[in-house]
Order: structure tokens, then C-alpha cells, then sequence
């Protein structure tokens, strides 16, 4: 019966699953179909104002080319006109002066006809009739003004859509993810020297495999991409996984996209438990402020809970220089054992908050940066069993490194009340590196990825990051990878860790 049932359960699983990627099909036929009549209609758009384009370009050559047509006619009409002009009042000059000569012909006085002799001699002399040129200065000849367009208009024949570039290739085995940083890489299936560039589009999701249409995020571009690689820096890893697709560009259009690749961008992402903070710290949204009246109220409580999972960088900030409260009155004795979530989560001079997410296996990093005037502050784990009145570092249920700077400075690793003093300078930004099956909690300068100090233990329970702060402020980021100075130093810290063996215990 039972395994009938499991049967059943495992049918009805793998039909949800097939059900939900046919849905996830169809949403995506529905999409293709939808796009190809936008695309349809922008492509006709775009048609229509190249041919415009076109139209306008051969108006403004025909305009052009008539320009010079016209000034050609009007040069050698302007020159045969002046040489016209010109022959005109020769002819009249020459015609004058033949009927003046036919007349000197009946004088007959000798005196008076040699005198009209000579006149007409000198005139002749200088008529302009005889210096003309009786040759058009231009001729009536066009054909130099004449067009030949028949390998234009084969051309124009020939006009035919552009070749689309072939879609990219992506190899997840070209890709990198490291350092909160991707590195895709993709390929030409074949060579086309007429790319000019590439548009890589991604989103992060949750879901492994294809891309859904439905998605919770929408594609980022980065366009006019020249080279066959990009890397994308200083993500926040705070979904499971990230699409990616590239398509080529040559001048004019874009290519199909590379097929979809999905990788995997796993990393802690935990926020700071409003439910599991000290009375004197007042949570409210991302910022967790010291507040020594012990104003924290159930209805902050439930605001916290309701924005639980949805703050990854969250502040402790200095709201007062006032000196350590007396756990008198802070402690109340008449209450029942306190269960985690209630407002006495931590009491005393226990000012812890937790995070909201436990660790059970894997290898994680958070950061934390305290402000300048920060006076004391823990960082490290802690078991779910943490007592109320307990402060991280001083049972053996908790691991921490402590920096003080209240009267004394001091800079110290604690575990199961022992302290072990740390010879360094207190980084602006600790990095902390906890590797639950393998029992090790490490913590390093974020900046130079130099370690600080490292626990070596076997972890028996989930563990919870915890953080203590008193008169001061610390911010928290999340979704932070396993750095590769991290792990190339996992080698060399284990060489480094004898001086901590007191207090390293195998704890309960």
C-alpha cells in the first residue's frame, strides 16, 4: 500500500513537472507569436522609411544633376548670346558703311571723293567686322550632361534583405563565475567578418534550466560588446542562478539569440533576525539601532518578521554613548524560559542579534563593516540553543572574534569563554568564512584576504551568524561567494591554526 502510494506520489510529481514545463512552453509559443507580429509590423515600419530614405536620396540627386543641366544651358546661352549680340552690331557698322562707299562712288568733285576715299579706308580699318571671330565660342553639345544609370538600376533590381548573422554560441564551459563576478564567453558558429558588434542580455532567476517568459525579472541589456567575451563584476548572488543570451549585430541588424545558457550563481543570503534581537536593539526595516531605554515593541517585532528575507545589507547604528545597562533591568525573572521569537530572545548584557537563515552543510562568506565609533562588537556563529543571557564567545556554543575599543583596545578570537589576543590590525571590513562540513570558521581582512584567525571544531548543529554590538554600528553583506583568495588560503590555514587549539573543543 505504502509503495503504491510513493508510486502514486511520483507519478503525480513528474506530471506536475511535465504540466508546468508544457505551461511554460505554451506562455512561450503565446510570447514568439506575439513577437513576431510586432516585429512584422516594425520591420514594414522600418521598410517603408528606408524606401522613403531611398526616394528622398534619388529626389536630391535628380534635383541636383537638373541644377547642372540648367547652368549649363544658361553658360552657353549667355556666351552665344554676347557673341551675337556682338555680330549684330558688326553687321550694322558694316552695312552702314557699304552704303556710305556705294555712295562715294557718284562724287564727283576729285578733292571730295578722296576725302571720302580715306574716311572709308580708315573706317574699314578699324571695323569690327573684320577682328570678329565667325565661330561659336559653345556649341549646342549636351551629351556630356547625359546619365547612364543601368548599373544603378541593376543595383536596385538586385536590392535584397541583408544576410542576418548567424546566432552566437555560448559554452558554459568558456564561462566563469568567481569572486561575485561572471565571465561569459561565446563563438561564432562560422566566421563573418561583417559583425560590427554584440548585445548580451541577462536576468537572475530561480529557476533552473530555460529562461521563463513569466520570470519575476526582466532581460539587461549591454549592448555595442566588440569583443567575444564580458564580465559582469561586483554582483549580488541573491538568486540561484543567472540566464544569459547574445546575439550579433553587423551595421544594420541584429541576429537571432544564442541559445539560452543558465548558470549557477549559488551563495548565503541571510538578513539579521528582528525576532532574535537583544531588547536594546530597535530593528526597523534594514537598521538596527542601539537604544538603551529598551524601546524595542512587538509591533517592530512583527515588522521585522514581515520583512524577514528582504534586506540583505543591514545597519547597527550609534544612537547613544550611554555606558553598559545593569542586566537587572533588562533581565526579567518572573517570565517563563524564553523561546526563540519572543521579545526576550536575548536579555542581560547579551546584545546579540542573529541571522534568519541556519547553515547546515556548504562553504559561505558574509562580510561586516563596523562604523569608526563603534565601541565593542562580536562577529562569528552560534548554535540555535544560544542561551538568553549568553554572549558570543564565552560558551562553547558560539565562536566569535571580538574588537573592543572602549578604554582598552583589544582585538581578540573567543570560544567557551577563552580568549586567544590576535596580533593585527583591526580590518575596516571582516570577511568570514564558515565551512560547515568540514569544521572551520575563519576570519579574514575582506580587503587583502589575509587571515585573522581560524577555528577548527566539528559542528554537531546547524549554526546561525551572530552578531553583538554595543555603543556602535555594523553593516552586514550577503550573497557573497566563497572568494578564490579564500579558498586557494584553505591549504595554507590549515598550517597556521596550532596556536588556536585552546580553544578549539568538539562541542555538544
Amino acid at each position: 500500500m505504502d509503495s503504491q502510494k510513493e508510486a502514486l506520489q511520483r507519478i503525480i510529481s513528474t506530471l506536475a513537472n511535465k504540466n508546468d514545463e508544457i505551461q511554460n512552453f505554451i506562455d512561450t509559443l503565446n510570447q514568439t507569436l506575439k513577437g513576431v507580429q510586432e516585429n512584422s509590423s516594425n520591420i514594414l515600419s522600418e521598410l517603408d522609411e528606408e524606401f522613403d530614405s531611398l526616394y528622398s536620396i534619388l529626389d536630391e540627386v535628380k534635383e541636383s544633376m537638373i541644377n547642372s543641366i540648367k547652368q549649363e544651358q544658361a553658360r552657353k546661352s549667355q556666351e552665344l548670346q554676347s557673341q551675337l549680340s556682338q555680330c549684330n552690331n558688326a553687321l550694322e557698322n558694316s552695312e552702314e558703311l557699304l552704303e556710305f562707299a556705294t555712295r562715294s562712288l557718284d562724287i564727283k568733285e576729285p578733292e571730295e571723293f578722296s576725302k571720302a576715299a580715306r574716311q572709308i579706308k580708315d573706317r574699314v580699318t578699324m571695323a569690327s567686322a573684320f577682328r570678329l571671330s565667325l565661330k561659336p565660342k559653345v556649341s549646342d553639345n549636351m551629351t556630356h550632361l547625359m546619365v547612364d544609370f543601368s548599373q544603378e538600376r541593376q543595383m536596385l533590381q538586385t536590392l535584397k534583405f541583408l544576410p542576418v548573422p548567424k546566432a552566437p554560441e555560448i559554452d558554459p564551459v568558456d564561462c566563469l563565475v568567481a569572486d561575485n563576478s561572471i565571465t561569459v564567453a561565446w563563438r561564432m558558429p562560422e566566421e563573418d567578418n561583417k559583425i560590427d558588434h554584440f548585445i548580451l542580455e541577462h536576468r537572475k532567476t530561480n529557476f533552473d534550466g530555460l529562461p521563463r517568459v513569466k520570470d519575476e525579472r526582466c532581460w539587461e541589456v549591454i549592448d555595442n560588446i566588440k569583443g567575444t567575451e564580458y564580465t559582469l563584476s561586483g554582483l549580488k548572488f541573491d538568486s540561484k542562478y543567472m540566464n544569459f543570451r547574445v546575439r550579433a549585430c553587423n551595421k544594420a541588424v541584429a541576429g537571432e539569440y544564442s541559445d539560452p545558457v543558465t548558470l549557477e550563481t549559488k551563495a548565503l543570503n541571510f538578513s539579521l533576525d528582528n525576532s532574535s534581537s537583544h531588547l536594546n536593539l530597535r530593528v526597523e526595516d534594514s537598521c538596527v539601532e542601539w537604544d538603551p531605554t529598551g524601546g524595542k515593541g512587538q509591533e517592530n517585532k512583527m515588522k521585522g518578521k514581515e520583512n524577514k528575507g528582504s534586506v540583505h545589507v543591514t545597519s547597527l547604528k550609534k544612537h547613544t554613548r550611554s555606558g553598559t545597562p545593569s542586566p537587572k533591568r533588562t533581565s526579567i525573572g518572573s517570565r517563563p524560559p524564553a523561546v526563540r521569537g519572543s521579545r526576550d530572545r536575548f536579555t542581560g548584557e547579551s546584545y546579540t542579534v542573529l541571522g534568519d537563515t541556519a547553515i547546515e552543510s556548504g562553504q559561505h562568506y558574509w562580510e561586516v563593516k563596523a562604523q569608526k565609533d563603534c565601541k565593542s562588537y562580536s562577529v562569528g556563529v552560534a548554535y540555535k540553543t544560544l542561551g538568553k543571557f549568553d554572549q558570543l564567545g564565552k560558551t562553547n556554543t558560539s565562536w566569535c572574534i571580538h574588537v573592543n575599543n572602549w578604554l582598552q583596545n583589544t582585538f581578540a578570537a573567543k570560544h567557551n569563554n577563552k580568549v586567544k589576543a590576535l596580533d593585527a590590525t583591526v580590518p575596516e571590513r571582516i570577511g568570514v568564512f564558515c565551512d560547515f562540513d568540514g569544521g572551520q570558521l575563519s576570519f579574514y581582512d575582506a580587503s587583502s584576504k589575509q587571515l585573522l584567525y581560524s577555528f577548527k571544531m566539528k559542528f554537531t548543529q546547524p549554526v546561525l551568524p551572530g552578531f553583538m554590538v554595543w555603543c556602535g554600528g555594523l553593516s552586514l553583506n550577503t550573497g557573497m561567494q566563497v572568494p578564490s583568495a579564500v579558498r586557494t588560503l584553505q591549504k595554507s590555514e590549515n598550517g597556521m591554526t596550532g596556536s588556536a587549539s585552546s580553544l578549539n573543543n568538539v562541542t555538544q
